[in-house]
């Protein structure tokens, strides 16, 4: 799939979820602040229960870039948690290497997170780890492998130029960004964390 194709892709998702999923949909959505198709712009239909908890999830979903088997892994993870499930799962996704290079400011977007670690370019406590779904644990030190510091994409992060379109960095991560590295100091609270969700709909949808 080109660039060109999935950045189409993701523009539409987003339209079709409500939120912005890149900073090229959030700027579709100025110009178009409504749903994809010819019935887009009128008044959306009332909704049943189960297609209000659906898009939720897919919402979820979109912003972490999953496929349903891994959110649903993870949803069983955060029922066996002693807090509320819903918050759970969503700290339990924080934990994610990709998530954290974007929160870092690493990269500009999830899939550009996803594509710093699958081609080996990040490393964690030293070792190069290339799975997007790598549970990062408390202390632990992301980093830029230094090799790769030098491209083009990295000198551009290190500048802070994704700043103006990620949200401020979360207290639980401690970022260097001149240097690319951050430390995952702690886990993450839900309120913390910069997902658009109401996460009680999405258990309510697992759990039917």
């Amino acid at each position: 799939m080109s660039s060109v194709t999935r950045s189409r892709r993701q523009v539409r998702l987003s339209r079709a979820l409500g939120l912005a999923l890149t900073p090229k949909a959030a700027r579709h959505f100025e110009k178009r602040p409504y749903a994809p198709g010819e019935h887009g712009r009128s008044r959306r239909r009332t909704e049943s229960d189960y297609a209000v908890r659906l898009r939720e999830k897919q919402r979820l979903r979109a912003q972490y870039g999953l496929r349903e088997k891994q959110l649903r892994r993870a949803y069983e993870e955060a029922r066996k948690d002693k807090g509320l499930t819903g918050e759970a799962l969503v700290e339990i996704l924080e934990h994610r290497l990709d998530a954290l290079v974007l929160r870092a400011g690493f990269a500009r977007t999830t899939l550009q997170a996803r594509q710093a670690v699958t081609h080996r370019h990040i490393l964690v406590d030293g070792k190069i780890v290339d799975r997007p779904s790598f549970k990062v644990k408390p202390g632990q030190t992301i980093q830029v492998k230094p090799k790769s510091q030098a491209m083009t994409p990295f000198q551009v992060a290190a500048a802070g130029a994704h700043r103006d379109v990620l949200p401020t960095v979360p207290g639980y991560l401690d970022v260097k960004l001149e240097q690319l590295t951050a430390v995952f100091t702690r886990r993450p609270k839900r309120a913390e964390v910069p997902v658009t969700c109401e996460v009680q709909l999405v258990v309510e949808y697992y759990a039917r």
